[in-house]
């Protein structure tokens, strides 16, 4: 036993080591993706606007209905933004899933990014999760090495590529369009819509902006059905969320119930 397995027996003693790939398929991490690839693309958008799956960012917008958004065709490369820059105070859910569960996040990501033919997907943390930065990129390297990621995914005419942006510590780049405008390389500042950014995003293409708890929860739906996913949780706003709890209370941390829960 090396030391740093040691140090993951330590540090996860209770928790299934999902962060590491083997052990993720083993679980079957990566089947949603195969069935996803063999689909058609409105089919995968279809199923994930029957879950009645809304965005976990805070707006809560139905996320299939966003993904429609995205023109069929453009002549123009079309891009997927992975929001976690997690800016807020005490807000820490996003930064668990890189640690203990990251390719649940890419696989979820490269299938929004097949429904909606976007090639290109940028994650965008907040430069201050260093740890959690090497953590994510440690798995989408071993993602490229099975071909999860790269050309041609798992023998189709699917590409696609994904990066890790650094953010910069700026509050407001949380903001789906001060996000695209630090990307680009430009001060992080909102834009005036019209034009949305699945019209007019990064560099002036075709862009959805999705939050990285959101693309978690599209593997489950893809591999058990809208249908099933509804059954969690609130009726309006179905399925799991993470309750990131801190402050004056007992037993601080993350935990996932489903929607509808009291505090």
């Amino acid at each position: 036993m090396t030391m740093s397995d040691s140090f993951e027996k330590l540090l996860l003693p209770d928790i299934p080591q999902l962060h590491r790939i083997d052990v993720y398929e083993h679980n079957g991490g990566y089947r949603a993706l195969r069935k996803a690839v063999v689909m058609k693309q409105d089919e995968v958008i279809e199923e994930v606007k029957k879950s009645n799956l809304k965005g976990r960012g805070g707006a809560g917008f139905p996320t299939g209905l966003k993904w429609s958004f995205m023109p069929k065709q453009s002549a123009k490369p079309k891009y997927l933004c992975a929001n976690g820059d997690e800016g807020e105070p005490g807000t820490f859910k996003d930064r668990q899933i890189f640690e203990f569960n990251p390719h649940l996040f890419i696989e979820g990501s490269l299938i929004a990014a097949y429904a909606m033919g976007a090639q290109t997907i940028y994650v965008y943390i907040r430069g201050e999760y260093l740890k959690w930065i090497r953590m994510l990129q440690k798995a989408i390297d071993d993602a490229y090495s099975k071909n999860y990621i790269g050309k041609n995914i798992l023998g189709s005419p699917f590409s696609a590529d994904m990066y890790i942006f650094r953010g910069a510590g700026a509050y407001i780049c949380g903001e789906e369009s001060s996000l695209m405008n630090s990307i680009e390389g430009e001060r992080g500042y909102p834009r005036v819509k019209p034009p949305f950014p699945a019209q007019v995003g990064l560099w002036g293409c075709p862009t959805t902006i999705n939050n990285i708890e959101t693309l978690s929860n599209v593997p489950g739906i893809i591999m058990k059905g809208g249908d099933w996913y509804k059954k969690i949780g609130a009726q309006d706003h179905p399925g799991s969320i993470l309750f990131g709890i801190s402050g004056h209370v007992n037993k601080p941390g993350v935990y996932e119930l489903p929607t509808g829960v009291l505090l």
